[in-house]
């Protein structure tokens, strides 16, 4: 039997030289000789398998077709009349993350409210800010949104901008954030990556997956890693440290078991914290991060967390499946990082340092359980769903903690100060919120162009409040509410099979707040809230190219404490409408996108002061967009050329109100990301380089500003403001075997 080498060498020339694919097949002409040396008429086709491996991210695809939908399965996102914007794998690995944060600004409707350090963010949706868990979902099950995870151990970050009550129970109006982990791949490989990022920080990570066993039954995936060194400012470091676990079992042809393990340590000294002003206060023009004294550096972080989940999937025929999960999560920190201060509008501010008694221990307890099933009522096709997810999760703070006063300094000439690290005592639980919600859902499609999707769920949820025992004033506040009623429905329209029309209406119910000090019946939760939605959209696929659109209006109650009775409750409403668009994909065979752009406005109600009444939501930009670009040079360019990779990523945000009276704005800023890659062989192995520069300008900017409270009542209360990082370096070298 005699093969065209010439095809062959030409094959595995393109799946080396231009990274195209690692899995390739070709149809040969064959000509077959019998024993006698008489030659067969040739004329049968045969069918050559070349496997390959090709260094991840080579091929810059930025579109992922799909989304996870929790009990609505996995669906094309033309067929899902929500607005869904996606952050794929190959961005995570070309763009060099290190943590879910960096991933952030290629989604325009998103903010970050960042927590003292950019890896404890919490993340908000078309400017409402999210719960710490509900919101939040690691392979559709609830975990912690503040606290750090690896970006190195998912395949991508999804957000499902708007209202998901109907799918999720209760939760607030500011979006579903999924963490999709890396899941065992059939073909074998062995991912190898060393790297340094400025400036100096030092990075070993191990990428490893395959199968085992007779018909593959049992699949692996293994992340580990280690970073150490001085972070992006002098008298700095940062310690990261992973392992991460993910397995298949493959019982059978129908029925799949996943079981995954992580336990993720980041620790860090020395680098700036957020800076507090009151109404009075003009925020400032933003500092230069990389200035070594507006961190000190014996204060700073220990985070560690360790997560445990498991699902079975079951598929009883071509129309019915069933899934189960259940995750454990504890994560943990230890805060004593420095606080700062603004005293006048000159950038001079106070310097402290308080080993926090916020919450250091978050556990959390979440669970799902889906039938999804096909049928027919005459020509009209059904896609039923049944189920029900939920969580359990537990506070505990310390009773106590140091603080000492270190001194004062200026923004734009920052000074060392002496000092020590602070240290907490005792430990007390502060909170249980126990969510469960029934679900039910049917998309009907009446024919090929029309289909009427509606989901509806039904929540029990229990809230539990406890002062610490040390305060004056003792007390254990409960909540409990039954069969609290979320509603969505959706009318859908599909041109043709490749663009899709859609309306949609939901209301989403969320636990109730917490009545603050001060008020008189501090302590005590409200009722739950109830928000609103109403969302118009269009998606189309253009070849390898799908863009979505997207306009809204959205409405969440608050509360607040009435000035005249002093009783905190459910007074207030705040209304977000905009539009949103997202693009991703190939422009061109060798050029990638992956860009969108939001108009936001978002305004306060009534807050019970006329100073803060009626106002813009403090840190929710009215226009914010992003645009990556990745261009592959063609093989036209040559063997050595053709290999080089280049991509350019520009950030704009707009100007935000900074304080709750909008007396002040954070400035609007733009910043650049550009970054190259090189791929080769060496011992017979793809390899890639990757060099990239964050800020190229280093531009001076407050990433994320925020109020004390989301509520806006008190013009008194403080606001926090974070700038966003200074020039920074990364560089990995990846090897694949």
């Amino acid at each position: 039997m005699k093969y065209s080498l010439s095809a062959l060498l030409l094959l595995s020339t393109t799946v080396i030289g231009e990274g195209a694919t690692a899995f390739a097949q070709t149809n040969l002409q064959t000509t077959t000789h019998s024993g006698a040396g008489k030659a067969q008429p040739a004329g049968k086709r045969e069918a050559i398998t070349v496997t390959g491996h090709t260094a991840a991210g080579a091929l810059a695809n930025y579109n992922k077709p799909d989304a996870t939908l929790g009990p609505l399965g996995t669906r094309r996102t033309l067929d899902t009349p929500m607005s869904i914007m996606t952050v794929p794998h190959d961005v995570i690995v070309n763009q060099q993350a290190r943590n879910i944060n960096d991933l952030m600004s290629y989604m325009p409707s998103v903010q970050l409210e960042i927590r003292g350090d950019p890896n404890t963010s919490r993340p908000q949706s078309r400017g409402f800010e999210a719960d710490v868990v509900s919101n939040t979902r690691m392979d559709g099950l609830n975990i912690v949104s503040t606290t750090p995870y690896a970006a190195e151990q998912f395949d991508n970050l999804q957000v499902l901008n708007g209202l998901a009550g109907a799918l999720y129970g209760t939760q607030n109006p500011a979006g579903t954030f999924e963490y999709s982990l890396k899941r065992p791949t059939d073909n074998r490989f062995n991912r190898l990556t060393v790297g340094v990022d400025s400036i100096g920080t030092v990075m070993e990570h191990a990428d490893l997956s395959g199968r085992l066993g007779r018909n593959k039954w049992f699949g692996y995936r293994i992340n580990l890693l280690h970073g150490n060194g001085t972070s992006y400012v002098q008298d700095s470091w940062v310690r990261r440290n992973l392992v991460s676990a993910d397995f298949d079992f493959r019982l059978d042809s129908k029925t799949t078991i996943e079981v995954d393990a992580s336990h993720y340590t980041y620790d860090e000294r020395g680098t700036p914290g957020g800076f507090a002003f009151g109404d009075t206060i003009d925020l400032p023009k933003a500092p230069d991060m990389g200035k070594a004294g507006l961190g000190q550096k014996y204060a700073g972080f220990n985070m560690e967390t360790n997560t445990f989940l498991a699902k079975i999937k079951h598929r009883f025929n071509d129309n019915w499946s069933m899934t189960l999960g259940g995750l454990y999560q504890d994560a943990i920190r230890q805060v004593f990082a420095t606080a700062n201060t603004l005293t006048d509008n000159s950038g001079d501010y106070t310097q402290s340092i308080a080993a926090a008694t916020t919450a250091n221990d978050f556990r959390v307890g979440s669970n799902l359980a889906y039938i999804n099933g096909r049928v027919f009522t005459g020509p009209v096709r059904h896609d039923l769903v049944i189920g029900t997810n939920g969580y359990m999760m537990g506070n505990y703070n310390p009773t106590t903690g140091e603080k000492f006063t270190l001194g004062s300094s200026n923004l734009y000439n920052p000074q060392k100060l002496p000092g020590q690290q602070p240290y907490y005592h005792g430990r007390y639980r502060s909170a249980y919120v126990m969510n469960q919600s029934f679900i039910v859902g049917d998309t009907i499609r009446l024919d090929k162009h029309w289909s009427i999707m509606g989901t509806l769920s039904w929540s029990w949820i229990r809230t539990d409040s406890w002062s610490n025992p040390l305060a004056a004033a003792y007390k254990h506040s409960v909540y409990k509410r039954s069969a609290a009623f979320s509603p969505m429905t959706s009318l859908i329209y599909k041109l043709t099979d490749n663009q899709t029309a859609y309306f949609t209406y939901g209301r989403s119910v969320q636990p109730g707040t917490v009545a603050p000090a001060g008020a008189a019946n501090v302590n005590e939760y409200t009722s739950p809230l109830r928000s609103e939605e109403y969302e118009v959209g269009y998606k189309i696929m253009f070849r390898k190219l799908q863009i979505n659109v997207a306009g809204f209006r959205m409405t969440r109650p608050f509360g607040y404490t009435d000035p005249t009775t002093h009783i905190f409750n459910t007074y207030g409403n705040q209304r977000n409408y905009g539009v949103e668009a997202q693009i991703a994909g190939y422009i061109l065979p060798n050029l990638s996108v992956l860009a969108g752009m939001t108009w936001l406005d978002a305004q306060m109600g009534n807050t019970g002061n006329v100073a803060t009444s009626h106002k813009e939501v403090v840190g929710a930009p009215p226009v914010q967009a992003n645009v990556l670009l990745d261009y592959r040079l063609p093989a036209s360019t040559g063997d050595i050329a053709s290999r080089l990779a280049f991509n350019a990523s520009v950030h704009y945000t707009g100007r935000r109100a900074a304080n709750l009276t909008n007396s002040t704005y954070a400035a609007s800023y733009v910043t650049l990301d550009l970054g190259t890659r090189f791929a080769f062989r060496a011992a017979q192995h793809p390899w890639m380089a990757r060099f990239g520069v964050s800020n190229v300008a280093n531009e001076r900017y407050w990433a994320s500003v925020y109020p004390t409270s989301i509520n806006g009542a008190s013009a008194t209360a403080n606001n926090s403001a974070y700038a966003g990082l200074p020039r920074t370096f990364h560089f990995t070298l990846e090897a694949d075997f």
